[in-house]
């Protein structure tokens, strides 16, 4: 099982920006069949050292995570994300 974890900084960090991002992520499930599941939201904390939004999903394997980024649903999720995004960081693991 790979797991895929993305947290983001947005450029403009609304309350507006921060729901469109969350529902554009939701708009993928059930619509990309190498994605097992997928979960994200919203920071509450606001700590210096915090994000604003963090995505997470499963995939059976790596060559599924493949699959899922060149995927036709998965593309313009993609756009709009680095159309708003500052910065990302990210980390994917094998359980």
């Amino acid at each position: 099982m790979v797991t895929h974890v993305v947290l983001y900084k947005l450029k403009e960090n609304t309350p507006e920006i921060r729901k469109k991002m969350v529902e554009t992520f939701y708009s993928m499930k059930g619509k990309i069949p190498a994605l097992l599941s997928i979960d994200a939201g919203e920071d509450f904390l606001g700590s210096e050292r915090s994000f604003d939004i963090a995505l997470v999903c499963k995939y059976e394997s790596r060559e599924k995570l493949e699959e899922y980024k060149a995927h036709p649903v998965h593309l313009p999720v993609k756009a709009y994300v680095h159309g708003v995004v500052e910065r990302s960081q990210s980390v994917d693991f094998e359980v």
